[in-house]
């Protein structure tokens, strides 16, 4: 019993040792004074957010109202009761600037809690807002012990430092997505992947069965949610991780594995895969543990490894077709590796090659019963289609997108044959894996891109294989060169840049940013808003025509998908696409490959309103309709804002299908 007491009496003073061995301050030297600024801070904050959403305020100004209010008492007193360490005069706007970091990822995050309490877990905004305060307090004194005001005095090593910042910012960046995964709207690449899961199958024309059998899974769960169609994809982040942090291990140390998991977290492409729901985010994880199982296979001579490898290689086929660029890279490395020709010769790589084979089957299976159509349509998109145009510059851009210019140059540096100066041997295998595991497929791209315009997003996994060699660099602290210093020293900001920029990005769409418009995305985003004026103008029609009106998306199926997904009031729509129109519909060519004429109400919804007069092929549809109305635009609003317009047509009738689509061209 004594002992225990003992133990509870010194539990604080373990504590802040071990923050003070992490790098952090601990201001239990005025405990009372700092409990009760803190309780203060409290305090205010949640008798204003009481206020503020009495007077009728939305969730966003009165939650981000009471936190400035209480963050400007808290900096009083902490002016008047120094509780944390302080320093020279000229770094006391480099604190405030951190604090107000800080401060700010807290709110934001904040805002998503508030958000999955009120409209998910529908508790009332008062009760809501205290765990949501207690959130918002542990991140700011985290942060403030460890980032604001680390120890200066024999402070820890960089390594240890880097460590503990990988992990706050990585745990940062997980929670962030979680708590925003079922609050943010889908895109319509989701919704569309949705109606995947929705008609099951084999294959589809345009992608692998992976993506639709996670949301299956997802919405079987969860159901028809955002979060249901999501859950699959921030699993498929966590096993990325997991993955990246095993091959960084190995091919480094387990400090260069903290890093490289680090970059995952921060770097856009790997942010938005984790949390997106596309065919990205199976991918990702597969190419990562590909790459593992590669490692282990060809460096660590581990003959299970092959079993793994032909496992991920072939659930990664069967998530974009993209992943088969590792095949020829894995055997240009054995070509030139010397130590590892001997598996030329041996039955396991064979084997993991038919595994994957036989994994990808029912891909092979679909397509042999729809004429190949999958195949011949992801020949035409690498071909660019009917495109001839150079764009090696765009890929560059989109490189600057997906990695960050900071990352884009490191990544350039950790390519070039100086980034190291170890020659040993296993250093030289370490450096050819990485080099042609990354750029056998970073080529093909370049290539295809002189001549034809290739998706931004397709290099992103590319670089999977180049993120240990990027985190190894962060780290050496050595003669290097300036360049490489300035990069190093670029890298903070940057993580900085990045996490606040997506915590404000989530805000923004889900809970919105008091005095700023919802502009931004309006095109493709706010689908559940539009969705419900055109519900009511399907009710309209529905009354006075007393028919059930055929609702046609006049895109390829973003407009489609996206009203199927969030047609939540009321009857369900009889939802089509363009191909109605002679236009391509994607997978609707397959799910609804013809429409007969009919006398019943069309109302064609788009995004633009000269989808509605003309297609790609066929420049006026007005000949294919009974008595098409005029084009009516609409308005779709949020608390009263506007958020993003859309546009309908009705018409009394379809005449069918145009049997010569270019004699209207």
């Amino acid at each position: 019993m004594n002992t225990s007491k003992l133990s509870f009496r010194h539990l604080p003073i373990h504590l802040q040792r071990v923050m003070t061995l992490a790098g952090g301050t601990v201001p239990f030297r005025s405990a009372s004074r700092f409990a009760a600024a803190g309780m203060a801070g409290v305090v205010t904050d949640v008798l204003l957010f009481q206020l503020f959403t009495s007077l009728g305020a939305s969730l966003a100004l009165a939650h981000m109202g009471s936190f400035f209010a209480a963050a400007a008492l808290n900096y009083f007193l902490d002016s008047k009761w120094p509780f944390w360490p302080r320093h020279a005069e000229d770094q006391r706007w480099r604190h405030f600037g951190r604090l107000l970091t800080v401060g700010l990822l807290a709110l934001l995050m904040r805002g998503g809690i508030l958000a999955l309490l009120v409209f998910s877990w529908h508790m009332p905004p008062m009760l809501a807002i205290f765990p949501a305060v207690a959130v918002t307090a542990a991140i700011c004194y985290l942060g403030a012990a460890f980032y604001v005001f680390p120890v200066t005095q024999n402070p820890p090593s960089a390594n240890v430092r880097w460590r503990v910042a990988s992990l706050g910012i990585v745990a940062f960046t997980i929670l962030l997505r979680l708590v925003y995964l079922g609050q943010a709207q889908l895109i319509p690449d989701e919704a569309y992947y949705w109606n995947y899961a929705q008609h099951m199958d084999l294959s589809f024309y345009d992608h692998p069965p992976m993506i639709a059998w996670l949301i299956w899974l997802g919405t079987a769960l969860f159901g028809n949610t955002e979060f249901g169609v999501r859950i699959g994809a921030f699993i498929c982040g966590l096993v990325t991780m997991g993955y990246v942090y095993a091959l960084a291990r190995n091919l480094y140390d387990e400090s260069t594995a903290m890093r490289a998991v680090l970059l995952l977290a921060i770097l856009p492409f790997y942010f938005s895969t984790g949390m997106v729901m596309t065919t990205d985010a199976p991918l990702v994880a597969a190419w990562a543990a590909t790459l593992y199982y590669m490692e282990r296979a060809l460096i660590a001579d581990q003959n299970s490894a092959w079993l793994g490898m032909g496992i991920a290689f072939g659930l990664g086929i069967l998530s974009k077709y993209t992943l088969g660029l590792l095949g020829p890279a894995a055997l240009l490395f054995v070509i030139l590796d010397p130590a590892s020709r001997r598996w030329l010769r041996r039955p396991q790589p064979y084997l993991a090659a038919g595994l994957a084979l036989l994994l990808f089957s029912p891909v092979i299976i679909w397509n042999m019963e729809n004429d190949w159509a999958s195949i011949m349509f992801q020949s035409n998109r690498v071909k660019g289609g009917s495109e001839n145009q150079f764009a090696a510059h765009l890929l560059f851009l989109h490189l600057m997108v997906l990695l960050t210019p900071v990352g884009l140059l490191a990544a350039a540096m950790s390519f070039w044959p100086g980034a190291e100066r170890d020659n040993s041997a296993v250093a030289r295998r370490r450096r050819l894996f990485v080099r042609v595991l990354t750029g056998l497929p970073l080529a093909v791209f370049f290539v295809l891109s002189i001549s034809e315009s290739q998706r931004f997003h397709w290099t992103g996994p590319t670089w999977l294989a180049l993120l240990p060699t990027m985190a190894w660099l962060i780290g050496q602290a050595g003669d290097f060169s300036t360049l490489s210093r300035r990069v190093r020293a670029a890298w903070k900001p940057t993580i900085a840049v990045c996490v606040f920029f997506y915590a404000l990005v989530l805000h923004y769409v889900v809970l919105g940013i008091p005095g700023f418009p919802y502009g931004f995305l309006s095109e493709h985003y706010f689908w559940r808003e539009a969705t419900e004026e055109i519900e009511q103008v399907v009710a309209e029609v529905r009354q006075e025509t007393g028919q059930e009106p055929l609702v046609v998306g006049m895109s390829k199926w973003s407009v489609a998908s996206s009203l199927a997904f969030y047609n939540r009031n009321g009857k369900p729509m009889e939802i089509r696409s363009r191909n109605m129109f002679g236009d391509s519909g994607a997978m609707y060519d397959f799910w609804h490959p013809s429409e007969p004429a009919t006398s019943r109400p069309i109302i064609l919804v788009g995004m633009r309103s000269h989808e509605l007069a003309r297609t790609r092929r066929i420049d006026d549809i007005d000949r294919m309709l009974v008595q098409p109305g005029p084009i009516q635009e609409q308005v779709a609003t949020r608390d009263g804002k506007p958020l993003r317009r859309i546009y309908h047509r009705i018409a009394q009738g379809y005449l069918g299908k145009d049997p010569d689509p270019e004699s209207g061209s």
